[in-house]
């Protein structure tokens, strides 16, 4: 299995919540994802002392961070203003809307969403697409740096701007001011968006969506919600009239619904004056439009729907109850949030760790309770569960509710759970002066759209340590009360339709509530290991060789046992350290008849804990830590990925040590893995995105045993002595491996940690390498159709490929002529053409196992549109075969690639990867500097574009792979 094969398999369970866990949440891009702040990683330390709990005042309002300038213009506009230097020489531009799909009229239905795309497709300062192209000159990236989003409730536009040059950041602002009153929406640019947002329609086209229709209108009984997805209708996103789409955004963008936050590098004072004079012009109308509430109805029953679906790859069931959301304004609010976050953190440690069964009940679950739509809180519980495990699996989460409801927590549960989300507190206020201007930004966003409180980071700190030593854990049990109830409950069920399986039914839904109810249930038993992590720890040994890289600020340190670590020390973030490494073997060294077992060995090492704590106590003992370390093997390196607070790095260490000598060999937790993972793939490519994927794979490298996505027969043939086996081997020897460590930390304390840790590692003497497995693109010119789905959408894999002569400059033009035709490809298809809603163009060089290339070109199209849309991308091949670039496209990615080197080398992962990119590839570590890059930069011009489409687009090695639907192939015949 190759490495896209192996990434598919480590993000599926991630594809199935975003599918389904997440779906009330629904929001439509116009670039990418909805931006969402990260929560701040909850790992923990010792103990927790009361910090003055008796000087808390409940009864005051939160605190608003004092770093922040808000104001209200005369016209109702509210401005968020704040300066951060994180990132240098930037700034985030937001505007705010409040009204998205619910403010839609009946012949409306997807406008929201339309009108957001049209705010990118002409204004009154920028004609048609001189937006896009002006602001990619400047070196700013459709998707990473402009975006935006439409949701239920909001719509939303995301910039970043430059702010070392004035006069890029008033066109910045210029931009913010025409979304807000100046979107020119023409006839003909509305027609040409109408196929766009079509193709973005027919791209979320899946089992998940189909049965989301279907039930989510029992889960928002009664409600407009269920009624009003922010895609839309397709029928009136082509055919509404002109006034309709306008009508939308003159109703509901004016500035008592809007909001602008702008957080950056810049002078506030000079930043407001810019927004009281761009915005204090516009007015709302005479007679302006009332914006409603829309509530979920109450109801006395409890609610169920069961939906199937034959392409559905997964049995999900979710246990939701509902609850009137309780804004949070006073401390005691804020102090009530807490109390909620506690019980979700001990629930779902419980409902972790029934994951860890041999015969788990599910793959992943999660259970809380938090703000859903509108004014709608719910206490939900979801699980995803093995094929015909849907009413083990309910029966499961009701039981842990149910033993919540009846018993309550235990004392070390609270203790760790209040000291797991003190510790994520703590890690942020670190990172109080290093925060990214876009946490920022979207925070002061929600605070305007649903009134989140936004105290400063220090403050919050400070409620933490004030607040959590007086809740009590009887406080958090009698949540459980207040949340679960026979009222308002709603159960939906979902999974596979096939021949001998069957999905529970109505019937069967009331009596599992019912037994769980009269069902004897013990209280819950935490178990934990009082027992060193390590018992044992090694004397320290003598570095053999040190040498200094000044001129990249790394120091490479060698040990007697023939360990590298490569030190970077960085000030970029405050709390945060990166480490990798690698050896070269991986699972090429493994027999055929070896490979699934070899293949699986990291994640059974994984799921089984580490010494003598299986996975769960290796979680509680790392309570009071902010650690992660994790083991891999890959076809042709194995290693370890970690990261850590400079505070835990001992601990950090620790681990790496014992998941080279210590390791559990345990059979319970392989079997776990094996059912849970099982589940995931048993059902997999009945769903036509991923059979498409696998069979591309298989077709592209001609069936070879390692490559495509792996089957549940696959995983049954994991093998536990086998698994272990190769893990060992692949870890027996640490000579060859080459640490590297990135962030916040001095080389002199590192050194005697590491000639702890790693100068005392095994060591053979081997001398290995990798295999080449052969895994090789098939050879000559390959046209294939697959036919399968039914939904209306086709699907387009085109794919160049051969040998790469291996050199820096060569490497540079090959990655260069990629992002041309990502332009010119977004331009003719979705912006010309309105033919597709994004087009990915891709393209890898890999040095070993020997120098190769390949370029992809994939999107999803109207099927009687597909092979003129393939024709489009093969013009602007040809012509970029026969011209080169133009001058124009040359100046984006020039400016592109110097913005994005400048970001790039104040972040500590871009250097952790680039090392590690270097050391494998044996190239030299000062091409990472930008004026390796700039010399590059300088010197392109369109005859390398030309000659490197000439050289790399070549027609005798060609894969085009095409899938169609069902139906599509029977109009055909």
């Amino acid at each position: 299995m190759n490495s896209i094969a192996r990434y598919l398999f480590g993000l599926l369970l991630l594809t199935a919540l975003v599918h389904q866990a997440c779906t009330p949440k629904t929001a439509e891009t116009t670039a990418a994802t909805k931006e969402i702040p990260e929560e701040v990683t909850e790992k923990v330390r010792p103990a927790l002392q009361p910090a003055s709990p008796e000087g808390v005042e409940l009864t005051t309002d939160i605190p608003v961070d004092p770093n922040i300038r808000i104001g209200i213009l005369n016209n109702g506009l509210k401005y968020y203003i704040r300066k951060n230097s994180k990132p240098e020489n930037r700034a985030e531009l937001r505007l705010a809307v409040n009204a998205g799909a619910m403010q839609e009229d009946e012949d409306q239905q997807g406008l929201a969403h339309f009108v957001e795309h049209m705010a990118f497709n002409g204004s009154k300062n920028f004609k048609k697409s001189e937006l896009v192209d002006y602001l990619e000159s400047i070196g700013t990236r459709f998707g990473p740096d402009l975006n935006a989003y439409t949701s239920f409730d909001e719509t939303v536009y995301m910039l970043q701007a430059r702010t070392d040059d004035q006069t890029l950041l008033n066109k910045a602002l210029l931009i913010l001011e025409d979304w807000a009153g100046g979107v020119s929406f023409e006839h003909e640019e509305i027609d040409k968006e109408r196929g766009v947002v079509e193709s973005e329609w027919r791209s979320r086209l899946s089992p998940q969506q189909r049965m989301q229709n279907e039930y989510f209108p029992i889960m928002y009984y009664g409600s407009r919600y269920a009624k009003r997805l922010p895609i839309g209708k397709p029928e009136i996103i082509l055919n509404a009239k002109y006034e309709t789409v306008k009508r939308f955004y003159r109703d509901w963008y004016r500035p008592d619904l809007m909001a602008v936050v702008l957080v950056g590098d810049f002078d506030v004072d000079a930043m407001e004056e810019q927004v009281k004079t761009r915005f204090s012009k516009f007015t709302n109308p005479s007679s302006p439009r009332p914006k409603q509430t829309y509530p979920v109805p109450d109801h006395a029953e409890t609610l169920v729907s069961i939906v199937s679906d034959k392409e559905a790859p997964f049995t999900n069931v979710r246990l939701m109850y509902k609850h009137d959301f309780e804004p949070i304004k006073s401390m005691k609010d804020y102090r009530k949030q807490l109390v909620n976050r506690l019980y979700n953190t001990m629930l779902d440690g419980r409902l972790d760790e029934l994951t860890q069964l041999p015969d788990p009940p599910f793959s992943f679950a999660y259970t809380g309770y938090s703000r859903d739509v509108g004014m709608l809180a719910t206490y939900e519980s979801f699980a995803m569960v093995p094929e015909g495990g849907a009413e083990r699996g309910l029966e499961v989460i009701l039981e842990e509710n149910e033993r919540v409801l009846r018993h309550g927590f235990t004392e070390s549960e609270f203790e760790r759970a209040k000291l797991r989300i003190l510790t994520g507190m703590e890690k942020a206020f670190k990172e109080k002066d290093k925060t990214d201007s876009r946490r920022f930004a979207m925070r002061y966003v929600y605070n305007y759209l649903d009134d989140n409180p936004i105290p400063s980071i220090a403050e919050e700190l400070e409620f933490y340590k004030n607040l959590l030593p007086t809740i009590q854990l009887q406080e958090v049990d009698r949540l459980a009360k207040r949340w679960i109830s026979d009222d308002n409950r709603v159960v939906v069920v979902t999974g596979p339709q096939k021949d001998g399986q069957t999905l529970p039914s109505q019937a069967d839904i009331h009596r599992i509530l019912a037994d769980v109810k009269n069902k004897e249930i013990a209280a819950y038993v935490d178990k934990v290991s009082d027992e060193p992590l390590m018992a044992n720890i090694p004397a320290a040994v003598a570095i053999a060789k040190e040498e200094e890289r000044p001129e990249v600020g790394i120091t490479e340190l060698t040990f007697p046992n023939g360990v590298k670590a490569i030190l970077k020390p960085t000030t970029f973030k405050n709390d945060e350290i990166l480490m990798r490494s690698f050896s070269p073997g991986g699972t090429s060294l493994a027999g055929e008849e070896d490979y699934n077992s070899a293949l699986f060995s990291d994640n059974v090492v994984l799921e089984s804990g580490i010494a003598t704590f299986d996975q769960s106590q290796l979680q509680k003992k790392l309570t009071g830590k902010v650690v992660r370390v994790a083991p891999y093997i890959g076809e042709l390196y194995e290693g370890l990925r970690g990261s850590v607070s400079p505070k835990d790095v001992e601990t950090m260490l620790q681990l790496t040590h014992l998941y080279f000598t210590n390791i559990r060999e345990d059979e319970d937790a392989m079997n776990s893995f094996k059912t849970k993972q099982g589940a995931i793939l048993k059902n997999l490519i009945s769903q036509p995105r991923y059979y498409y994927m696998d069979q591309v794979q298989h077709i592209q490298f001609d069936n070879h045993p390692r490559r495509g996505i792996p089957s549940a027969e696959d995983l049954n043939g994991v093998e536990l002595e086998k698994a272990m086996q190769f893990y060992k081997d692949r870890f027996a020897d640490a000579g060859d491996f080459t640490f590297l460590f990135v962030g916040n930390f001095k080389v002199a304390d590192m050194k005697p940690l590491l000639a702890t840790y790693l100068g005392t590692l095994p060591t053979q003497g081997r001398k290995e390498n990798w295999k080449d497995v052969g895994a090789n693109y098939v050879k000559g010119k390959v046209v294939k159709q697959l036919v399968k789905g039914e939904a209306p959408k086709a699907q387009v894999n085109l794919t160049w490929h051969g040998d790469f002569e291996w050199n820096g400059q060569n490497v540079y033009d090959f990655n260069t002529m990629v992002q041309v035709l990502r332009i010119k490809m977004r331009e003719s298809m979705r912006e010309d053409k309105g033919g597709v809603y994004g087009v990915g163009v891709r393209g890898t060089v890999v040095q070993f196992p020997k120098p190769k290339y390949s370029i992809t070109v994939s999107f999803n199209a109207d099927p009687p549109r597909m092979e003129e849309l393939i024709n489009t991308a093969m013009a602007d091949i040809a012509k970029a075969k026969e011209s080169g670039a133009e001058e124009k496209d040359l100046t984006k990615v020039k400016e592109t690639q110097r913005q994005g080197r400048i970001k790039n080398l104040k972040e500590n992962r871009y250097w952790i990867r680039t090392m590690e990119r270097s050391y494998k590839n044996g190239s030299d570590i000062e091409s990472i500097q930008l004026e390796k890059l700039e010399s590059y930069i300088e010197n392109l011009d369109s005859d390398d574009i030309k000659n490197a489409s000439g050289k790399f687009f070549d027609m005798n090695n060609f894969i085009q792979i095409t899938m169609v639907p069902e139906e599509k192939q029977q109009d055909n015949q």
